[in-house]
């Protein structure tokens, strides 16, 4: 895989916990606007600008994509973000519930995701690719990282804890959540070598979260490429930003289902069918989370029930047919339920992340929900096998936590 360091652009050590925020897609218009106040410096200005206008404008009005353009020009202006003044790699770590993950924030090569070396495993809608090619264009600037996972390596773990024992340019912990997040920077250019070195030598990336950020930055990067008559390919528009972890240091948490109604069947018809295809067990009233692949959690009337796949109703040979989303999604959502198009249904809610079974319980006990259903975790080797069979995983399967902070460091394309 080709890399590169780069330029990076970034807030002052002792503004950054004013500027950093959460990534633009894991909140809405108000709760943006809620969290950035009267906190003038807040990232929220440049990638939900919308929060600078009436309540109301859609953010998809084109005077909100100029008004973020505008900020991040005076976000330099006034030196809330200052452009470094030598390219160089970036160490970002994050700890959740005692585990910590650490990242490469690097330049990835536009063509390696047009060639296929950089994997995806899900599907992207055009609507949210052009919304954030439009962002990137008129910032000519990739604001926030895409989130890659590369096949663990040693030599690159061993220079990312020698860091991990220095001082860090940031350190802070986020309100919202309660994660520490944690900030190196790469200048020794023997260590940037290193790094260089052991990528290149890697066939591929995994896209772990931001697929349509990936695929926003590679498009907008081809079109400069087209547009430029003197093109190079040594042009920073070549590149866009992205944080590398070590597979095996990712946190993919379960993401689960709950549904408005039975399909017209009682409870009792439910069940029953549930066992052509699952051994059904009663658990009782106490919350029950799923054990192990294949083992299914449903929350109905009270009740937590354990449902075992059988033997037959999955192929272990197959990258996706051997998924729990895939067998849920087959034989209870589609087959009793007749909910086959995930993501249009207006049937069926999504609960990931770390709300945990409890939301689950009180969405269905309040009413507003049916039943739930809970699913043991994907893993990222799984997520690896898909991407590697050029296969695509069913909608809503994976959930990664913690979610990349948005502002610590930003790449031009110029």
């Amino acid at each position: 895989m080709i890399v590169k360091p780069f330029r990076g652009i970034r807030p002052p050590k002792e503004l950054v916990e004013q500027v950093e925020s959460r990534p633009y897609d894991v909140l809405d218009s108000d709760e943006a606007r809620a969290e950035a106040g009267d906190n003038e410096k807040s990232l929220y200005h440049i990638i939900k600008p919308e929060i600078d206008f009436p309540v109301g404008t859609s953010e998809y009005d084109p005077r909100v994509y100029e008004k973020a353009a505008e900020n991040f020009q005076k976000f330099q202006e006034r030196g809330w973000l200052v452009q470094d003044a030598h390219e160089h790699y970036y160490i970002y770590a994050q700890t959740m519930q005692g585990k910590t993950q650490y990242g490469l924030v690097v330049c990835a090569y536009v063509d390696d995701y047009l060639k296929g070396n950089i994997k995806k495993h899900e599907l992207t809608r055009r609507d949210k690719e052009e919304d954030r090619m439009k962002h990137v264009r008129v910032n000519n600037a990739n604001i926030e990282p895409v989130f890659f996972a590369y096949p663990d390596n040693a030599v690159l773990d061993a220079l990312i804890m020698r860091y991990a024992q220095t001082e860090p340019e940031y350190d802070f912990t986020a309100p919202i959540d309660g994660f520490r997040h944690q900030f190196w920077v790469i200048r020794d250019e023997a260590d940037q070598q290193t790094v260089t070195a052991e990528f290149g030598r890697m066939p591929s990336f995994y896209i772990a979260d931001g697929h349509h950020r990936s695929a926003a930055a590679a498009l907008v990067g081809a079109e400069k490429q087209q547009q430029n008559p003197n093109h190079t390919g040594n042009e920073e528009y070549n590149y866009f930003m992205a944080v590398c972890f070590q597979a095996s240091q990712l946190t993919i948490l379960d993401y689960n289902r709950v549904v408005k109604d039975l399909n017209g069947l009682t409870s009792e018809e439910f069940l029953s069918a549930l066992q052509v295809n699952f051994t059904v067990e009663d658990m009782g009233t106490a919350i029950y989370k799923p054990a192990k692949l294949h083992e299914f959690s449903l929350y109905l009337d009270g009740h937590w029930y354990r449902l075992t796949a059988k033997e037959g109703t999955y192929d272990n040979t197959d990258p996706i047919g051997v998924l729990d989303v895939d067998i849920s999604s087959r034989l209870i959502l589609d087959e009793i339920l007749n909910i086959g198009d995930l993501r249009s249904s207006k049937r069926i809610d999504f609960v990931g992340g770390l709300r945990g079974l409890q939301e689950l319980k009180r969405r269905v006990d309040s009413g507003e929900m049916r039943a739930a259903l809970a699913l043991y975790p994907v893993t990222m080797q799984q997520i690896m096998d898909i991407a590697d069979s050029g296969k695509i995983m069913p909608p809503k399967a994976t959930w990664f936590e913690p979610k990349l902070r948005s502002g610590l460091v930003i790449h031009k394309l110029v």
